[in-house]
């Protein structure tokens, strides 16, 4: 699959109650393709969240959302637009990033996320140095990540309802 330079599709998700900020790196093709975050089948943000958080797995795009916002969840990406192969995070270049000052303005942010090792290391490079706030990486809930089970990502991703 050639590479490609791709604009983030998908609006950020906060309310003026959101406490926590998870940021991911940059959609996946089936993420882009359903306009919202964390769309392949496979990927178990969704699965960790909902066991975090004690409630049943949202299934469409508007539960999503309720659920984000209810538990006082932002949501977006690091990246605004790459040049990327597919879905590959390895692949990721010519990195533009996500202007977070919206939702720091909004939203009385109090700790910010980022879902594994490729979105903590474009949040170093390209955003923390621009607001001056660190992040706390989770592991990834992608389906790459699979020395990780399910239920040792509920219990690392846990930290969030414990700040």
């Amino acid at each position: 699959m050639p590479e490609e330079c791709i604009v983030h599709p998908i609006p950020p998700v906060y309310n003026e109650d959101s406490e926590i900020l998870i940021l991911g790196s940059f959609p996946s093709v089936k993420s882009r393709e359903a306009m919202f975050f964390y769309g392949h089948p496979q990927n178990r943000y969704w699965r960790v969240l909902a066991s975090v958080f004690k409630e049943p797995v949202p299934e469409t795009i508007p539960q999503k959302k309720a659920f984000l916002l209810r538990n006082r969840i932002a949501a977006w990406d690091v990246i605004a637009s790459c040049t990327i192969e597919g879905s590959s995070d390895s692949s990721i270049k010519n990195v533009r990033p996500n202007d977070l000052t919206p939702i720091l303005r909004a939203a009385p942010i109090r700790q910010i996320y980022v879902n594994g090792k490729t979105a903590e290391k474009m949040y170093k490079k390209y955003i923390e140095p621009a607001i001056g706030r660190t992040c706390i990486c989770l592991p990834s809930t992608s389906p790459a990540n699979a020395a990780w089970s399910l239920e040792r990502l509920v219990e690392a991703w846990s930290r969030i309802r414990k700040m």
